[in-house]
């Protein structure tokens, strides 16, 4: 079954953000990537040297059932705006349940990112659907990837 967990986005604060929230919701970060440790995009320049620090992704284990994710923004790619700087990311079981959630609430919305393998070894896809939601869909390969 489906778990769903708030994802937030920031403009450059999202350490001090996560670091806070830690300081009051306790636990520990099971994961933080940066955006430098990501490879290059084919036929992209390479990252300005002041955004290789930015986080790409961040998790807090809240309790069993929630994590609270989240990550900076990349200016000129996606851009930050309060209004747009929270999503639902739901963790599937299976590639098909990924699959039947991403093309059952994507219709007649807007896909950001399609569902697709990526380099960090996760099933993953993107959309605000027709009410204007920012989603998210995240498969797990337990044989690929780490844990967030």
């Amino acid at each position: 079954m489906a778990s769903i967990h708030p994802y937030l986005t920031f403009d450059g604060t999202c350490e001090e953000a996560f670091n806070f929230y830690k300081s009051v919701f306790g636990g520990e970060f099971p994961m933080v990537g940066r955006f430098g440790e990501m490879p290059a995009p084919e036929g992209m320049p390479p990252l300005p040297e002041e955004l290789k620090n930015r986080i790409m992704h961040i998790s807090l284990p809240i309790s069993d059932e929630t994590i609270l994710m989240g990550s900076d923004t990349m200016p000129g790619i996606h851009d930050h705006q309060i209004g747009n700087n929270v999503s639902l990311s739901v963790n599937t079981t299976s590639k098909e349940e990924a699959d039947h959630i991403f093309n059952g609430l994507s219709a007649e919305g807007t896909v950001t990112m399609p569902l697709e393998e990526t380099f960090w070894g996760a099933y993953f896809g993107m959309w605000t659907d027709k009410f204007g939601i920012l989603w998210m869909v995240n498969y797990d390969d337990p044989t690929k990837v780490q844990p967030h």
